[in-house]
């Protein structure tokens, strides 16, 4: 059910054919804003377009000229973008199956009460998967927000809102590529939010805990664990993140600038 709170406004969310990004274009659209599914894949974008009445834009965010011109889609289509939503990113999936014998390993020896096992994630960390990571996460973020804010500094006003994770906030332990890239998106959040408030431009980021998206960097048994650790007793849902996202975006936000507001059920506190 809309509350009007987008009022018509033009939505652009990168990532948005699936997960997350999808939770958070059906919120959009349900408050009122005509949506942009920006997406890699072409068939994801499609499929979150017709659910939401939107269009679908394909483009691989890690490529700056491919953002510029999906922007320039985006407003030939709906017109000038009010909301740009840098959402798009890539799992841990290689690095999460390299190092799963050595996690369950250590599931078992912390019941024993010592832990001796190491991950050696960081070591055996090929250079591809670490520019890779970066060059969605943080470039992404970069590349949309760039674009975003040349069309909305003309006018004087717009919202951005940055995925993070709350990897950004405390690192999380065997992932050091994807813990770099969310905790770069948050400095770079706080820096340009300072410069883009003056021409009406407010910009924030959103650091989710463990959300059940169907990925699969976790196995069945982390997944029971980070459960039972968390103090509201479960992972997150897509939707209660992408609510995080349209407050953010919305005028209910105005005083918001270079806030990380963390959906994450009380595993981290800030």
């Amino acid at each position: 059910m809309s509350d009007g709170r987008l009022g018509d406004r033009v939505a652009v969310v990168t990532g948005g054919g699936s997960g997350i990004g999808e939770a958070v274009c059906s919120r959009l659209a349900a408050d009122g804003a005509r949506v942009a599914v920006l997406d890699v894949a072409a068939d994801a974008a499609e499929l979150t377009a017709g659910l939401v009445d939107g269009i679908a834009v394909v483009a691989d965010v890690a490529d700056a000229s491919a953002v510029e011109g999906a922007l320039e889609e985006a407003e030939r289509l709906l017109g000038p973008v009010d909301v740009w939503i840098n959402n798009a990113g890539i799992a841990a999936t290689e690095n999460a199956a390299r190092i799963a014998d050595r996690v369950q390993r250590q599931l078992d020896e912390v019941a024993k009460g010592a832990v001796t096992t190491p991950l050696d994630a960081l070591v055996r960390l090929p250079d591809e998967e670490w520019r890779r990571m970066l060059a969605v996460h943080l470039d992404g973020t970069f590349h949309g927000t760039r674009a975003a804010a040349r069309s909305m500094s003309s006018r004087g006003a717009g919202a951005i809102v940055n995925i993070a994770s709350i990897c950004g906030l405390e690192g999380c332990v065997g992932h050091p590529h994807y813990s770099a890239a969310k905790a770069g998106i948050l400095g770079f959040t706080r820096a340009v939010a300072k410069e883009l408030i003056v021409q009406g431009i407010r910009v924030n980021a959103v650091a989710p805990g463990f959300v059940q998206t169907g990925s699969a960097a976790l196995s069945d048994r982390q997944r029971a664990v980070i459960s039972s650790r968390t103090p509201i007793g479960r992972h997150g849902r897509p939707d209660e993140v992408a609510a995080t996202v349209a407050f953010l975006a919305s005028d209910d936000a105005s005083f918001f600038v270079g806030e990380t507001v963390s959906p994450n059920g009380g595993l981290v506190t800030i």
